[in-house]
């Protein structure tokens, strides 16, 4: 009988201010960190110890309301405006954040947008198809392509898709195109910076945000009757997830899609 025996170091897991997950000395940029998901997740990686740049396209207001709140919980952390679907904007942003930061060891990418009213293929407009293109997919490569040179060894890529990149989602076929995008990037470049950098995505469901709120308020008994936890998600359930992908406890994972959905969408 061959008996294995492992030790465990202590220095692996790291006890930190939050639970069995610390990020201090980490610097994290958070894309659409101002609000919903973004804020959530800026203020967890605080709370775990992380410095945080808090992105932003146009509601500055927001970013500085989340940075006030890390400053508060005597976090650091830094507002950085700029629109992440122009290549150049998107690496004067990053390097804005490295320079504030010192460097960067987590990247979050989390913007995106959700056209709140159905629209069949055959009728979407050049103007729809190219605007949410150009936030969700176009963007996300620019962030990621600008960021990779600073990430520093054993760096965190996280980047938020959604069920809907996973099923589709008929009336809104541009959102799941760009997130099913999100989902084959993250695999790609898990391979590509491998060993140096792990590459996850979570994969949200329904989420209370301002994001989803039209959609979610028109059909709320319909949208929660389809979730066997039977209530849609809070930022911080989501915040949850991302966090721990940037810890060391996810050291061992990349190329991973996590779903956070309430069972709603049960696909490996």
């Amino acid at each position: 009988m061959l008996t294995c025996r492992f030790r465990i170091s202590h220095s692996a897991f790291r006890i930190g201010g939050w639970g069995l997950i610390s990020l201090t000395g980490k610097r994290a940029f958070v894309t659409g960190g101002g609000r919903g998901i973004g804020r959530a997740t800026a203020l967890l990686l605080a709370r775990a110890g992380a410095s945080v740049a808090v992105g932003y396209r146009e509601r500055k207001k927001e970013a500085e309301e989340t940075t006030e709140a890390v400053r508060r919980s005597g976090g650091q952390a830094v507002a950085v405006g700029g629109d992440l679907g122009n290549n150049a904007t998107a690496r004067a942003a990053v390097s804005e954040a490295v320079r504030a930061l010192g460097g960067l060891d987590v990247l979050v990418v989390n913007h995106g947008v959700w056209p709140p009213e159905d629209v069949a293929l055959a009728k979407m407009t050049d103007a729809q198809w190219e605007s949410t293109r150009r936030a969700n997919l176009d963007a996300v490569v620019y962030v990621c392509r600008a960021a990779i040179p600073h990430l520093a060894e054993g760096g965190r890529i996280v980047l938020v898709a959604s069920t809907a990149g996973q099923r589709g989602e008929a009336f809104h076929a541009d959102y799941a195109a760009t997130k099913g995008a999100v989902i084959a990037l993250t695999k790609s470049l898990a391979v590509e910076l491998a060993p140096r950098v792990t590459v996850n995505c979570v994969a949200p469901g329904w989420v209370d945000t301002e994001m989803a709120k039209v959609s979610y308020e028109r059909d709320r008994q319909e949208i929660e009757a389809t979730i066997p936890l039977g209530r849609v998600a809070s930022p911080e359930d989501i915040a949850g997830p991302i966090v721990f992908l940037c810890s060391d406890l996810a050291r061992h994972i990349t190329g991973e899609i996590l779903n956070v959905n309430g069972g709603s969408v049960l696909c490996g």
